[in-house]
């Protein structure tokens, strides 16, 4: 029997390959119709403060959503500092500088620390599986600080990613929801 660790080195291996067999307009298409969905959900609509993230190649593309949004809502993004996850405010692109950890741009400014307030999050992942649980990179940083919040936890990915059943540890944090095209 495989261990949990070997398992899921397998399924990002496996997501990896397919992720590399979509082609530009595939990747926009379907990334254009997940967070199309994601616009249409009650949740959303309703949200004034929404936790997203600036996609890195690979991942459901975001960017278009959260500059169309930012007037109009309250958008956070997550940052990192070592082993920590911060969130600061998105203000626009020009704010964005590269950080830590992959290079992945995050705003520059103050702390967010009213976690309280927001109310959906929409969370990226290696894989997904049927009953809602989440596979990350390996790092843990979703997963240590979903536990702090109560907000409607939604998951996006493209449809190769979602596994019949994925491995979990306790401290992995289910979605509520999971989007793909």
């Amino acid at each position: 029997m495989r261990s949990t660790d070997e398992a899921k080195k397998e399924i990002r291996k496996i997501v990896k390959k397919l992720k590399g067999d979509l082609d530009q307009e595939q990747y926009f298409s379907k990334s254009r119709s997940i967070m199309e969905q994601i616009e249409a959900l009650p949740e959303f609509v309703q949200s004034n403060t929404i936790m997203m993230y600036w996609s890195i190649p690979g991942e459901v593309f975001t960017h278009t959503s959260i500059q169309k949004w930012a007037s109009a809502k309250r958008i956070i993004l997550p940052t990192v500092d070592g082993e920590t996850m911060n969130l600061k405010e998105y203000t626009g692109e020009k704010n964005l500088i590269s950080g830590d950890l992959y290079q992945i741009p995050e705003p520059d400014g103050a702390l967010f620390t009213d976690y309280n307030s927001i109310e959906l999050i929409i969370v990226p992942g290696i894989a997904f599986d049927r009953q809602n649980n989440r596979m990350g990179r390996g790092k843990a940083y979703y997963d240590r600080f979903l536990q702090t919040l109560s907000a409607v936890k939604v998951g996006i990915c493209f449809d190769f990613q979602i596994f019949n059943h994925i491995p979990v540890d306790e401290h992995d944090v289910a979605m509520d929801k999971i989007i793909s095209a």
